[in-house]
């Protein structure tokens, strides 16, 4: 009997410490490895966030991010789809409203954080002499290249600048659209058009466009850039560090160089 007892002491001994060791090399699982963030963003950031994106890691070493860059409209459509995406910029608040009104956004981390400004820039050649956004009526100009205004912000900002000027209806049969700002940009450095509105962001980072006018404030929508955590975000509590991190004086600092204002 008492060799029987020694021989179960002695094999749970042995089974105890196979647990232990087994354990101790069991793989991670899944969840326990770093998060990976996906950023939808606006076109006109793409500079901007990729510079952005070492100072983050470099604070945040444990976290990788990855990165959508399209017009608004269309990344609006792919949360609206499924799309596994964090956090959302946007150009306009039109589509974050839209994203709120379906239940789709956490609302309690959605906020302004940048301003930008509308301008007409053409290419660095041109010999029109534009000077003003009015000047597009006249007959030299022939193609004028801007944003889809259902899907593209700064083409819905152009739409509202034209209807303020009243002259949008003389000026739509010379429309070039485009499917995002920087197709709109490319359009005009190609010489594909000899004109085009984009943003102050996007004339500043070209050499081969000159901005010769700026749209006043008043004819169009505040143009600010708002951003929220998806809710469907596997990631909240990552998407929520990142999107504190771009209100730091560290990406300010980034935003300010290429020409972006921060929203107050």
């Amino acid at each position: 009997m008492k060799r029987k007892l020694i021989l179960a002491f002695v094999s749970g001994l042995l089974a105890a410490l196979l647990g232990i060791g087994f354990k101790a090399v069991m793989p991670l699982p899944v969840n326990a490895q770093s998060p990976t963030l996906l950023i939808a963003a606006a076109a006109s950031l793409q500079e901007t966030l990729k510079e952005v994106d070492p100072l983050f890691k470099s604070a945040n070493p444990g976290i990788a991010v990855n990165y959508n860059f399209a017009a608004s409209g269309p990344l609006q459509q792919q949360i609206e789809q499924g799309a596994p995406i964090d956090l959302f910029i946007a150009a306009a608040t039109r589509q974050m409203d839209a994203l709120q009104q379906k239940n789709l956004i956490l609302t309690d981390t959605r906020r302004n954080i940048l301003t930008n400004s509308l301008v007409l820039v053409v290419p660095s050649n041109s010999t029109l002499g534009l000077t003003s956004f009015k000047q597009l009526t006249n007959s030299n100009v022939k193609r004028i290249s801007v944003g889809e205004p259902r899907s593209v912000p700064a083409g819905q900002y152009a739409e509202e600048v034209f209807k303020n000027l009243g002259t949008l209806d003389r000026l739509k049969s010379k429309f070039v659209y485009g499917n995002s700002v920087r197709n709109v940009l490319g359009t005009v450095e190609s010489g594909n058009a000899d004109a085009g509105v984009v943003y102050a962001t996007d004339a500043k980072i070209s050499n081969k466009v000159k901005q010769v006018a700026t749209a006043a404030s008043n004819l169009h929508s505040p143009i600010v850039y708002p951003m929220a955590v998806i809710k469907a975000s596997k990631n909240q509590s990552t998407a929520r560090v990142y999107a504190q991190f771009l209100t730091s004086q560290k990406a300010q600092a980034v935003f300010k160089k290429y020409g972006f204002g921060i929203a107050k």
